[in-house]
């Protein structure tokens, strides 16, 4: 059964990539005839650096996942493996793929910029303005959900912390050897492969054991300095070697899903409809699949989150347009791949990993466990202490990676944001529009929803942002491609667009009804309480920006659908 799948998986991915993909940059996008890319335009060797599509897919892929695609399906086992495959399988290939390729493009086009600035262009001032905001509170609570996951998995295992510090310092080694030296990307990639072996044999050596606090401030402290650094001093390099784990996890993963005779018995295809998923302080609320699917499974499928990375950091070290294809399309399908890798794992292997535990186990426990049961099984020249150790490395170091570029995304935010300040209030403007405040903000308002706790409360709440974001981000590319590419293709954006936008609508009201005041009565006297309380004021507010984007959206398509 595990064999099918995998199988059946490739074959999907493989032929949209090749196919349909392709239908998109030959005939819509028309890449091969676009202007020279802004990274070699407006190159200034911080933001806008021309780079190879492959260390730039090490860097936008490790960006985009985070533990995104492993968090989410992990958690939405709940509801049986069958529904989770199948929102991965559908909303990959029909929204997330779409939305990433597309939005990478559309930044291009306009010079590397945000897609706020290009929803402004498009839909209005108003829009770009609420764009603003709403990008402004996601990355917020990206940094708050994926800090709480590094710093519960730092402090898990004592082995991941210093294997991860090594991984940095490996990154550092090599970058300079492939940018600042003669030895070129040959030879600081084998360089680079060598240290993160290093880096493993001496976090495995030297286990530590600190409170959760210290990773807090370590990890705040960690993102402000990677998102201000120039790019290709630490993160580029970082999230290039990075990769390379992503190729190890895939290829061990992938052959072992391949191989394996195992049935996926762990769990059953399907549950119920309404199953116990999300909840605060373990007491776990019954769920319904339609609209909540989107707040349990987002990167996997499809994330607002990949238009900020495609047009905050990708889109100025794209050295041509025709590489956005092998970038953003190509890197949103291996993440569903990695989605369904995820599910195999934990439907197949889950029981003899965990035994009775599995479904009380938390979400990045039961998938490492379950990940390095299923290779070891299958592939028994590897030992399990070193795949369970591998595993919990490769989600803190994607989480990592997601939150030193959310970071670095808040930061020009913040930074765009002041700017009208700057007649204003000079004084103001100068000191938001500083790189090292603009990076504080994010990182403290982000650490401190995450030290205050709440988890289960956090993971919804920025689904449900991320994938609200992905639908406007949808229907801004819809109007792109209707206003300056070819009106033809616009169906095949906007239908499921539309439908996205109905369904995380759906879940976001759902998710204020029933699950903020659920929290308030359960956590009442501890300080997570303020977690509920900042996160619910946020997703509510993001709700009511929703409905001034969609209105500002509708009057624009009305207004080009009388001038056609």
């Amino acid at each position: 059964m595990t064999t099918l799948i995998a199988l059946v998986a490739l074959a999907i991915y493989l032929a949209f990539y090749f196919i349909y993909g392709r239908v998109i940059r030959d005939k819509l996008l028309k890449s091969k005839e676009a202007p020279e890319a802004p990274s070699k335009r407006l190159s200034d060797g911080v933001d806008y650096v021309p780079t190879s599509k492959y260390v730039l897919f090490g860097h936008h892929f490790a960006s985009i996942a985070g533990a995104g695609p492993i968090t989410g399906p992990a958690m939405a086992v709940a509801w049986g493996w069958l529904p989770g495959l199948l929102w991965i399988w559908l909303g990959n290939i029909f929204l997330g793929a779409i939305h990433d390729y597309l939005a990478l493009a559309a930044s291009v086009r306009y010079d590397g910029r945000s897609v706020q600035f290009v929803a402004q262009d498009l839909i209005g001032k108003k829009a770009g303005k609420t764009f603003g905001w709403f990008t402004l509170f996601l990355c917020i609570l990206v940094v708050a959900a994926f800090g709480d996951i590094v710093a519960g998995q730092f402090a898990a295992d004592g082995r991941v912390f210093w294997a991860f510090v090594f991984f940095c310092v490996a990154a550092v080694i090599a970058g300079f050897a492939m940018y600042r030296s003669k030895l070129g990307l040959g030879w600081g990639s084998l360089i680079g492969l060598v240290l993160i072996i290093v880096a493993f044999w001496l976090g495995d050596m030297l286990p530590v054991k600190w409170s959760k606090d210290i990773y807090f401030l370590i990890i705040f402290v960690y993102i402000v300095l990677a998102s201000t650094l120039p790019v290709n001093l630490l993160l580029q390099p970082r999230d290039y070697l990075s990769s390379f784990f992503l190729y190890f996890g895939l290829i061990v993963g992938g052959i072992a899903a391949l191989i394996s005779v195992a049935p996926l018995n762990s769990i059953p295809a399907f549950t119920t409809f309404s199953a116990k998923l999300i909840g605060p302080a373990g007491a776990l609320q019954p769920s319904p699949f339609w609209p909540t699917v989107p707040l349990i499974i987002a990167c996997g499928a499809l994330s607002g989150f990949h238009a900020l990375v495609a047009s905050g950091t990708s889109s100025k070290q794209l050295k041509e347009e025709k590489d956005a294809l092998f970038v953003g399309y190509g890197a949103m399908l291996v993440e569903g791949f990695l989605s369904t890798l995820v599910i195999i794992a934990i439907a197949g292997f889950g029981a003899a990993a965990l035994g009775d535990k599995l479904m009380s186990t938390a979400a990045i426990p039961r998938f490492v466990q379950s990940f390095a049961m299923m290779v070891t099984t299958n592939l028994p020249f590897l030992p399990m202490s070193f795949m369970t150790l591998f595993a919990a490395v490769w989600v803190s170091t994607f989480a990592l990676t997601t939150l030193d570029t959310t970071n670095r995304l808040g930061r020009y935010l913040v930074q765009e944001m002041a700017l009208p300040l700057k007649e204003k209030n000079p004084g103001a403007f100068k000191f938001f529009s500083n790189k090292w405040v603009a990076s504080i903000v994010i990182a403290f308002i982000g650490i401190f929803l995450a030290r205050s706790g709440g988890y289960t409360v956090l993971w919804p709440a920025f689904s449900g942002a991320n994938q609200l974001l992905a639908s406007v981000v949808m229907l801004t590319v819809a109007v792109w491609v209707k206003k300056k590419l070819n009106p033809k293709y616009v169906a095949s954006v906007m239908i499921p667009a539309v439908f996205l936008w109905v369904t995380v609508t759906a879940a976001l009201i759902w998710y204020e009804i029933v699950i903020i005041p659920v929290f308030f009565v359960d956590m009442a006297k501890t300080l997570s309480v303020i977690t509920g309380a900042v996160v619910g004021l946020i997703t509510l507010f993001m709700l009511v920006l929703n409905f001034i984007m969609i209105s500002s959206f509708l009057k624009n398509w009305k207004v080009n659908a009388q001038a056609a």
